[in-house]
């Protein structure tokens, strides 16, 4: 045989094997982009109970990856702003993902090592401090309200959710 035959062959085969493989290889992506149809299957539900809150063609959307974030929860929509604000709590900072630029910024730091957020009626910010051990409202100029700081007398340890 020539060599010509033998690397035709040798190739023919190798692409039959890459394409089985690929033909029986799981169904998944990881590229980060929205899947085209949800459930996302990278969301489990682990009590039945759940899979009736599912709601239909809403992909799951990665809005802030950073090595520099430690731990991020506490996320709040303001529907006014259209944000969503966010805590990066052993960083000390607060985030927001604007709807209109699709991007994350700094929204203020310190931020007593906020956890929890929530907006009242109005559309002002309430944060539970970690740092600071009380709940707070930010006012329309930027100033903080402090709305709870103890129970019974005894200052809070570290609060953590709030609920309007």
């Amino acid at each position: 045989m020539s060599k010509t035959s033998i690397d035709r062959r040798h190739f023919l085969t190798t692409a039959a094997v890459a394409g089985a493989g690929l033909a029986t290889a799981a169904a998944r992506d990881w590229s980060g982009q929205n899947p085209t149809r949800y459930p996302d299957p990278d969301i489990i539900s682990l009590d039945p109970r759940f899979d009736k809150y599912k709601i239909g063609n809403t992909p799951v959307q990665r809005l802030y990856t950073s090595p520099n974030a430690l731990w991020t929860e506490g996320c709040a929509w303001n529907g006014v702003g259209r944000y969503v604000v966010f805590s990066d709590i052993p960083n000390n900072i607060q985030l927001r993902w604007i709807e209109d630029h699709n991007r994350v910024t700094v929204f203020r730091k310190p931020s007593g090592n906020s956890n929890g957020n929530t907006f009242d009626y109005q559309g002002r910010q309430i944060s539970c401090q970690h740092g600071h051990r009380r709940v707070v409202r930010y006012e329309y100029d930027g100033t903080e309200t402090v709305i709870a700081s103890k129970f019974d007398g005894k200052p809070f340890n570290a609060p953590n959710d709030a609920v309007v």
